[in-house]
This record gives structure tokens, sequence and C-alpha cells, in this order.
């Protein structure tokens, strides 16, 4: 479905993201994990089309990413949930899912609104409500039905669990697993290792701008290079 192959960023004279590979198979989770600075969000921009590789390929659903508007791109089914949530502060809930339906025609979007209701009953009972006064966790809930509401193939997700509660957490992480489960293809950035590998398919570890180690959800859980570095040992 995605595939990456040798993209090279940068921002400004610093070389942010060095020769990356990898891989998006339809119907899978794939997990990028690293610590800050390693890559990870920099790399969905790319892909997103709000940064550009200087050199390789990005190749989605058979067609050329490199040079193709942002627009274009949510418009071809590869949809980003940024990192920080990034939603409309002073827009009303339904008005905030309303944007994300842009790129969609008009006869889908109550369709598509429902279904975001069904996976987040809080955003419905809260629909005319003031999304900026939204709790945290509940402002994740409402990036990711935006971009829902743009009808991915492949959901890109930038930290959905920072700064949330476990409790909150543990709920964002069985939604994503949901959404799986529905037939949405799924590639995760997340600092929380262990959560996100337990979800996997397959993983990619990245290491100051490149993929170091690659392996299954399970061989990344259980592997002690990994684990002394993001899951406390």
């Amino acid at each position: 479905m995605l595939s990456v192959y040798n993209i090279n960023v940068w921002y400004g004279a610093i070389h942010a993201i060095k020769n990356v590979s990898f891989d998006v198979n339809d119907g899978e989770i794939v997990a990028l994990i690293g610590a800050n600075g390693a890559g990870k969000s920099t790399t969905l921009k790319t892909l997103s089309g709000l940064l550009r590789s200087r050199s390789g390929s990005i190749t989605f659903m058979d067609e050329d990413l490199m040079h193709m508007p942002a627009e274009r791109i949510v418009k071809h089914g590869l949809v980003h949930v940024p990192e920080g949530r990034r939603i409309f502060q002073q827009m009303t809930v339904e008005e905030n899912l309303d944007m994300g339906a842009y790129t969609q025609p008009k006869e889908t979007i109550a369709e598509n609104l429902e279904r975001v209701y069904e996976y987040f009953p809080r955003l419905k009972e809260r629909r005319r409500q003031v999304a900026g006064t939204l709790s945290g966790g509940e402002q994740q809930m409402l990036a990711m039905g935006r971009g829902l509401m743009a009808n991915p193939k492949l959901l890109m997700l930038d930290e959905p669990s920072m700064g949330l509660a476990p409790i909150m957490v543990e709920q964002i992480f069985e939604i994503i697993e949901a959404l799986h489960e529905a037939g949405t293809t799924i590639l995760l950035v997340e600092q929380n290792a262990q959560a996100a590998l337990s979800i996997a398919t397959r993983g990619y570890v990245m290491e100051t701008g490149k993929v170091t180690l690659t392996g299954t959800g399970q061989e990344l859980l259980h592997n002690d290079d990994v684990r002394k570095a993001y899951l406390g040992g």
C-alpha cells in the first residue's frame, strides 16, 4: 500500500531524515518508535506533503507522492492526524469534523459523521461544544475523528497518547484497534513503545533520522536492545 524508499529531508542545514525506507501493507498496523528527535514526526510530515524529500521515492496505492500537493494526498486516502491534535479551538466539535470532510462528496458526509460518532460517542454528546473547552483526551478523539471524516485508506497517527492519563491512553488504543479491525490500515508514531508494539503487526525503530531496526511487533517488544532503550529494561 505504502512504499517509502531512501528519503532524505533537511531542516535548513540539518539532515533530519537519512535514507529512510519502510513499507506499510494493506491491513497492517505499523509502528514507528524512537526517542524525541529521532525523525518520526518529520517522516509523517514528509509522507503527507508538508515537507519534501530531496531524494528517494514515496509511493501510495501505486501513485507517486513525491511532488503531489498535500490536499491531493488527503483526497487520495492518506490522512495525517498530527502531533499535538491541532484542532480548531474556536470551532465546535461538529464544525471541526466537517472541516475534516472537505475532500469528500457532500452526500457521504452525514454517513461518515455517524460512523465517527459510533467510535467516539463522547463527541456526539459534545457536538455543539467549543472544541477548545474539551479535555485533552476528548481533543485527541476529535483529532482522530476529523481524520476519519476524510475516509482514509491509510491513517497516520502521530503521538495519539501524548499528555493523556493512563485510562485515556487505554481508551485511545482500544479505538485504534477497533479502527484496524474495521479495515483501516494504520501507521502509528508513538513514544509509548509498549502500547504501540503490543498492537502493531510490524515496527521500525528510528534513531537520529535513520531506521536502525525492524521486526514484527512481538519481536521488537522482546528485543533486548529495544527493551533497554524504550521499555524500561
